[in-house]
């Protein structure tokens, strides 16, 4: 393969951003808000988590919409109070997937400490293969609550992205992404080494991550902050937009976050704010295209 042509500066200088939106089919209301934002001038991709009760509405809501650009959020956890769900390849205890209940457990922690290297590859194809098989015409991977990217798992996440032959994020600054998300610490030499994988193969690296200002509970103030602070190179902004609904009942404490989020990305006043800071908004199913037809996947 041919290495890629070398950056202009002026391409350097440039600030791409892929705005995504996480937790598609988690419930119905990320699913709606999903299909009202996606598209519209900011959001420009999203991933579902295919164990959730509300994974075929948004495979039906994809088939649809063929112009949605949806990857798998690939899920290990299930966090909430009442709100559960279990893993694809079954509940059993030996494979380290599941809580005392039967559940996937609640932590990124829990499910590093105890998944088994072989249990977690199975259930992350079952996922994988449960979206293509309903019809979902899946552009990347990346993970709930960043597991599927933390610890011995991450060599699984890469040969995922092979096999598959899709892109996945992957971050460039472990301190911006699993600080944020509680994942530990991960071994530098072992991370450097990835992203020189990944980049020999001319694979995209996220260089920025950021995602809802939970702490801000819906201003707007806060996510204006966070669209300015936007730097040269490739930014991944993680959103988390909910309709009213069933998430008020499923996570109390931050719905109202969600729902704001949802109708600030429709905000007129909002989308031109972000039309003037020059970003240079991305998908993932431009860049695996391009990848695929690269050779690179």
């Amino acid at each position: 393969m041919a290495p890629a042509p070398a950056a202009t500066a002026a391409q350097t200088a440039q600030k791409h951003v892929i705005a995504h939106a996480d937790d598609i089919g988690m419930c119905h209301g990320a699913n709606t808000a999903f299909a009202a934002v996606a598209g519209k001038g900011f959001i420009t991709s999203g991933s579902v988590m295919v164990p959730c009760p509300w994974f075929h509405e948004i495979a039906e809501l994809a088939a649809a919409n063929g112009q949605f650009d949806l990857g798998v959020h690939l899920t290990l956890t299930s966090e909430w109070r009442h709100y559960r769900w279990r893993p694809l390849t079954g509940a059993s205890r030996a494979s380290g997937l599941v809580d005392d209940d039967g559940y996937m457990w609640r932590t990124a922690r829990a499910a590093l400490k105890h998944g088994h290297p072989d249990a977690v590859e199975a259930e992350l194809r079952a996922q994988i293969d449960a979206a293509l098989a309903a019809g979902i015409d899946a552009t990347h991977l990346d993970c709930h609550m960043g597991t599927a990217l933390a610890g011995t798992f991450a060599d699984i996440y890469l040969r995922l992205g092979r096999d598959y032959r899709l892109p996945l994020l992957f971050p460039r600054h472990w301190d911006n992404y699993g600080a944020g998300l509680k994942l530990g610490d991960v071994d530098p030499a072992r991370h450097a080494a990835r992203i020189a994988e990944l980049e020999a193969r001319s694979h995209p690296i996220i260089d920025r991550f950021a995602e809802t200002p939970w702490a801000a509970l819906g201003d707007d103030g806060a996510y204006r902050r966070m669209i300015a602070d936007v730097t040269p190179g490739l930014t991944l902004l993680a959103f988390h937009p909910n309709h009213a609904g069933d998430i008020d009942v499923i996570d109390p404490p931050r719905a109202r976050c969600r729902i704001a989020e949802a109708h600030l990305l429709q905000d007129a006043a909002f989308m031109a704010e972000v039309r003037s800071q020059n970003l240079v908004l991305l998908g993932f199913r431009g860049m695996r295209d391009r990848l695929r037809n690269q050779g690179a996947l």
